[in-house]
């Protein structure tokens, strides 16, 4: 018995990798996302995925949530106009006609396994509270009252264009143990492919899914079962220390809460135990602010993974080319070009070829490459932007200078 139900957890975290595989080929540049979505709802916990319009928020949650068989699922759009009835359970209008007051549950968030909620921080002052304790304790209080109602939430998904302005809008941030900061696309090839997309047929993509059973087996027993070593305790405190050094202060409850994280990402990928490679997963945690954001991957990475630690003082010396770009506008084609041979050529290649580099090594070693791709993506960025406006070159031949590089 001992031996089917690891084999079946090894199953259910076998085919949610192969789910996230899936998604990160379908949405580009969205692998740390993806993943980061899964370990997050193994965890029993909620997310918010907060970017500018038109960045995939929706399509890519959609598409994840379809992916649990058997899982009901509910998705709305909030304003501040939304009433508690419409997201909990409208009036059963036939029940009330004969005199009886009840509310139709289904379909509705009570009913839900999985939800997606866009624009959560519009929710309306009536809606508050019923929102925080379907969130915060998978509770709702029925409109004629009585007894709170029991909720199979595993997780939500949220959505927003923007943070919060409000106390009471805060207050529901502070319910979304994880934060994910999306963008438009970077890369340059990424977004010719993008194009292609919207002008040729794609095949039908590989789709794999995960029971309802399975998946409520892994998050209730599969990722708490996962070892905690001693070690990664350490690191936690260390890393609390030196977070606090820099004045970035995480609540008790919110690092208690990051432990299953922890324990998610080690169980999507099928080790027994946390190991140091799963603390990247709380640089999604540990900040408020999207400013704060880089301070606390620093931190995260100079302790886990010291290739994304390099790729990010990379990163550094890639804005601040970028920022010179910026600077030079409305200068001279010759001057322009001066300073692309004498700075900003071999600067942008050196930093290319060693962030390839610092993958490769990642990639062998078994460590996240999140943080690098992404470094990767805004090289190549400015380094199409050096091409184009620079030195005048047309898209296509800057897409087949990238593409040569690549490869």
């Amino acid at each position: 018995m001992v031996a089917q139900e690891t084999y079946d957890a090894q199953e259910t975290a076998r085919r949610l990798r192969a789910i996230s595989g899936e998604l990160s080929d379908r949405f580009y540049e969205r692998d740390d996302v993806v993943r980061t979505l899964l370990v997050t709802l193994l965890a029993g916990q909620h997310s918010l995925v907060l970017g500018p319009p038109g960045t995939a928020k929706s399509e890519l949650a959609r598409e994840l949530t379809g992916r649990f068989e058997g899982a009901a699922y509910w998705e709305i759009l909030l304003s501040k106009f939304t009433a508690p009835t419409r997201m909990f359970g409208p009036i059963d209008v036939a029940a009330l006609a004969r005199g009886e007051y009840r509310q139709v549950y289904d379909g509705r968030a009570t009913t839900a396994h999985v939800a997606f909620i866009d624009e959560i921080f519009k929710c309306s002052t009536a809606a508050l509270n019923e929102t925080l304790g379907y969130l915060n304790e998978r509770i709702y209080h029925p409109e004629s009252g009585g007894e709170p109602i029991r909720c199979p939430l595993i997780g939500a998904i949220t959505a927003s264009n923007e943070l919060p302005d409000g106390e009471d809008s805060a207050a529901i941030y502070d319910r979304l143990l994880v934060r994910i900061e999306v963008g438009y696309l970077e890369d340059p090839s990424n977004f010719a492919a993008l194009v292609r997309s919207a002008v040729r047929r794609p095949a039908p993509p590989e789709r794999t899914t995960v029971t309802l059973d399975a998946l409520r087996q892994a998050v209730t027993g599969g990722v708490p079962a996962v070892e905690v070593p001693d070690a990664i305790v350490d690191a936690v405190c260390t890393l609390r220390a030196a977070l606090r050094r820099r004045e970035l202060i995480a609540s008790d409850r919110r690092w208690r809460q990051a432990v299953g994280l922890l324990q998610a990402s080690a169980y999507l990928d099928g080790r027994p135990a946390v190991a140091e490679t799963d603390l990247s997963v709380l640089t999604h945690v540990l900040w408020d602010s999207p400013a704060q954001r880089p301070a606390v991957e620093r931190e995260v990475l100079h302790l886990v993974n010291p290739d994304a630690k390099e790729a990010l003082d990379l990163a550094d010396a890639i804005e601040e080319l970028e920022a010179q770009l910026d600077a030079m506008a409305g200068q001279s084609r010759e001057a322009l070009s001066e300073w692309v041979i004498k700075k900003a050529h071999n600067k942008l290649a050196m930093a290319g070829k060693r962030l390839a580099e610092l993958r490769a090594e990642a990639a062998g070693a078994g460590r996240s490459t999140a943080a690098i791709d992404r470094v990767t993506g805004r090289q190549r960025a400015v380094r199409a932007r050096v091409l184009t406006e620079a030195l005048g070159m047309d898209a296509s031949m800057v897409q087949a200078q990238l593409s040569s590089s690549r490869a």
